[in-house]
């Protein structure tokens, strides 16, 4: 475990590992047999690190959604496509490298694949914009859905961004049209999609590719209107009542299946994808490969008529005696 890169919970967990570290190398340099002691410590720290992630608190998941060693889509493609090319720019404007996008296979099925980008490094999270993108990396989107669309390829789009840049620029270049074009398209795009969000999932920059036929989240990802600490800022003027904020929003992955927001968890390795990004890759392929599999069984019809009552049956509202008042008088003029 790198300790500058240690969360905060994690510190118990640290401590009995590093006691575990020290005990063994007492045992290999002295040739006392400490291997109960260890064995017994080891069992500790598992069930600790079971307790630890099964009580987390919102404000705890967005550290682990946003962790820098936490996979990338690059990372992604990396460990589950057997081939990528990776295509770019908008034909408009330029390329966005916080967005990418290309064409693949997994395991033999052709894929269009979008995703948001961070780094690994300042360098790089300052090349990749920290993975927010503008909007040429919306419309570099649309361009490999409506192709996807014309070779009949589904579309993976794999979510990570803390919202689209709200540069002026960007403003310039139409960023909220950009994403507004890409729900009106991706609403009837006429092949499977399928949404992943596998870190942070922010706002109007999440939803510019997130408009899906399936709809998962990682464990340990977080999906919102708005960061914790904008909502908190605007709400209160306050940026340190984030992890208040965060509890209202609902924001992580068990909150959205219980709302309906999303369709369902993909679990991640203990502690988290970034302790093994391998098998955190194994089980988001196993997980879009069986959802591909599904939604390649329905007609173009039946998939848009799926995806329209998908959206349409969400939220929750109520009909007040003054609205029923409201709707006679507008039947009856």
């Amino acid at each position: 475990m790198a300790g500058n890169n240690i969360l905060d919970f994690e510190k118990p967990l640290l401590e009995l590992k590093d006691k575990i570290e020290e005990l063994q190398s007492f045992m290999d340099e002295k040739g006392i047999d400490l291997s109960e002691e260890i064995n017994r410590l080891k069992t500790r720290a598992k069930n600790l690190q079971r307790e630890i992630y099964a009580n987390l608190e919102p404000k705890q998941i967005l550290q682990i959604a946003r962790h820098p060693e936490r996979p990338t889509t690059m990372d992604y493609v990396d460990y589950i496509f057997d081939e990528f090319l990776e295509l770019h720019g908008d034909r408009r404007f330029g390329d966005d490298k916080a967005l990418i996008g290309g064409i693949g296979t997994i395991d033999n099925m052709p894929f269009t694949l979008l995703g948001h980008q961070k780094g690994k490094s300042t360098k790089e999270n300052l090349e990749r914009n920290f993975g927010m993108a503008h909007p040429e990396g919306y419309r570099k989107a649309l361009r490999l859905m409506k192709q996807a669309e014309k070779f009949n390829r589904p579309v993976i789009a794999l979510i990570n961004t803390p919202g689209a840049y709200p540069g002026v620029g960007a403003e310039e270049r139409g960023q909220a049209e950009a994403i507004a074009v890409n729900l009106m398209e991706m609403s009837d795009l006429k092949v499977p999609i399928i949404v992943v969000v596998t870190g942070e999932g922010g706002s109007g920059g999440a939803l510019g590719i997130g408009l899906g036929d399936k709809i998962m989240m990682l464990e340990y990802s977080y999906y919102s209107v708005s960061s914790p600490e904008a909502c908190a800022a605007i709400l209160w003027k306050d940026a340190n009542k984030a992890p208040e904020a965060a509890r209202a929003l609902n924001l992580t992955s068990a909150d959205l299946l219980r709302l309906g927001i999303i369709d369902e968890i993909i679990k991640e390795p203990a502690g988290g994808a970034h302790k093994d990004p391998q098998q955190a890759a194994l089980l988001l392929k196993q997980a879009i490969l069986k959802t591909a599999k599904q939604l390649k069984q329905l007609s173009v019809e039946e998939l848009l008529e799926r995806r329209y009552h998908k959206f349409r049956k969400m939220g929750i509202y109520t009909v007040t005696s003054k609205t029923k008042n409201l709707n006679n008088v507008q039947s009856n003029s």
